[in-house]
């Protein structure tokens, strides 16, 4: 490797400096941990002992800094320092042909140091380009939205796959968009012939994106696509409508979304919530209220032509964050209704938190940032792949085009989700 066009890194570092120098690795090291509480850090460290191993043939041992290193030794320090300046996910990598230091103010900022060695270890084994790397995120959320209600459920094995590849691109937060597949302990009927995640397996899964510093967000839908729970009969006197209505792209057959004016839609959500809700570390919730297309056309017709379709609506979506916020949760929503009457947004609470979705690489995310952002509200911009019904998605330039866009509207877009589907998953893996 003779310059920095042989390396690679994902996400790409702030800066890369390259010397000409050559480090050299052992076949034995030790890996020095500075720090007040060491222990805080360890875990983090074992990640790269393990990945030494298998990457460079190197044995590492861990210990913490009190005991000195020797003058022949060849040493991985990782310091946490609380009081360094900069960005709270951020870091410094350092290899030199003495030694390997890696420095961050906080836990996740060193375990990102870390994702990068390793990178570099997967390219170059133990002959390691001297440089240093210095990397801080545009956006402090950066997340991925797995489908897993159109009737692909991953396996266990599968999602702790996933999450450790998403972990080594720096991605912090990770959903699982459901619409009927959680094992609901008196809802069987609608989940039965699913391969539900269950909460044994939400509370593992949890524990396991924790440990990666990746936050799992519950996303259940509240409102919209609930078909799966509309068909049948217990469920069916909440439909708005069982009939066909509009959609931009022609017709549809209900029922599809839950009627807005049923107390029983209120009492159904607040019930799942409930139960769901306990399962996650994360306070924030993500209820879905997107492409509700159906309402006024059935249960609500009269109350939105009385009170206008916008009303009935933001009233219904204002009774799920409430439910929400009794739970202790932040709720995030999909933008897409509230674009069409952009003065609702003055009446949203300011703790919620509009998500703007667009599948094309043409999509106005420019324009509909400065108008959130204009507004007062907090809003994450999510990318989509086009990736259903096939294996990887009309295209992978949305993700590269949208994070391009992101730079520019920096710091104005404070986070952003993307929904890479079947990009991200291997198709191939077992599911359910």
């Amino acid at each position: 490797m003779n310059d920095l066009k042989d390396l690679y890194f994902l996400p790409a570092p702030r800066s890369v400096r390259r010397d000409e120098d050559l480090c050299i690795l052992p076949a034995r090291a030790s890996i020095i941990l500075h720090a007040s509480e060491a222990g805080a850090i360890f875990l983090i460290a074992q990640r790269l002992q393990h990945a030494l191993l298998d990457q460079a043939a190197v044995t590492a041992e861990i210990r913490a800094s009190g005991a000195g290193m020797a003058s022949d030794e060849f040493g991985i320090q990782l310091v946490l320092d609380p009081q360094q300046e900069g960005h709270e996910q951020g870091y410094q990598l350092q290899v030199t042909s003495k030694a390997i230091t890696l420095t961050a103010r906080t836990p996740v900022g060193l375990f990102y140091a870390i994702c990068t060695l390793i990178q570099l270890l997967q390219q170059c084994g133990r002959v390691l380009p001297c440089l240093e790397i210095l990397d801080w995120p545009d956006v402090p959320a950066r997340g991925v939205m797995l489908d897993i209600s159109r009737d692909k459920v991953p396996t266990m094995e599968t999602l702790f796959q996933l999450i450790d590849l998403l972990a080594s691109w720096k991605i912090n937060q990770f959903q699982l968009y459901t619409e009927h597949t959680f094992a609901y302990r008196a809802h069987q009927e609608v989940w039965g012939k699913s391969s539900p995640m269950t909460g044994e397996e939400i509370l593992e899964l949890d524990a396991y994106c924790r440990e990666r510093f990746v936050e799992l967000v519950p996303n259940q839908n509240t409102f919209g696509h609930m078909k799966r729970w509309l068909i049948h009969p217990t469920y069916a006197h909440l439909a708005e409508t069982s009939g066909s209505f509009p959609v931009p792209w022609g017709t549809l057959e209900g029922p599809f979304s839950l009627a807005p004016v049923q107390p029983g839609s209120v009492a159904l959500v607040e019930e799942l919530l409930s139960e769901l809700l306990p399962h996650f570390a994360s306070r924030v919730v993500n209820i879905g209220c997107d492409e509700t297309f159906d309402v006024g056309h059935g249960q609500s017709q009269e109350a939105c032509q009385e009170r206008g379709l916008d009303q009935v609506y933001l009233e219904y979506v204002l009774k799920i964050r409430d439910i929400a916020q009794r739970q202790g949760r932040t709720v995030q929503f999909w933008s897409d209704i509230l674009n069409d009457y952009p003065e609702l947004f003055k009446e949203l609470p300011r703790d919620m938190v509009a998500l703007e979705w667009g599948y094309e690489d043409n999509h106005p995310f420019a324009e509909r940032s400065e108008h959130l952002a204009a507004s007062g509200m907090s809003f994450y911009v999510c990318p989509g792949t086009s990736s259903w019904n096939s294996l990887g998605g009309a295209s992978i330039t949305p993700w590269g085009t949208c994070v391009a866009r992101l730079r520019r509207l920096e710091p104005m877009v404070p986070a952003v989700i993307s929904t890479p589907i079947g990009v991200i998953t291997d198709t191939g893996s077992p599911c359910r």
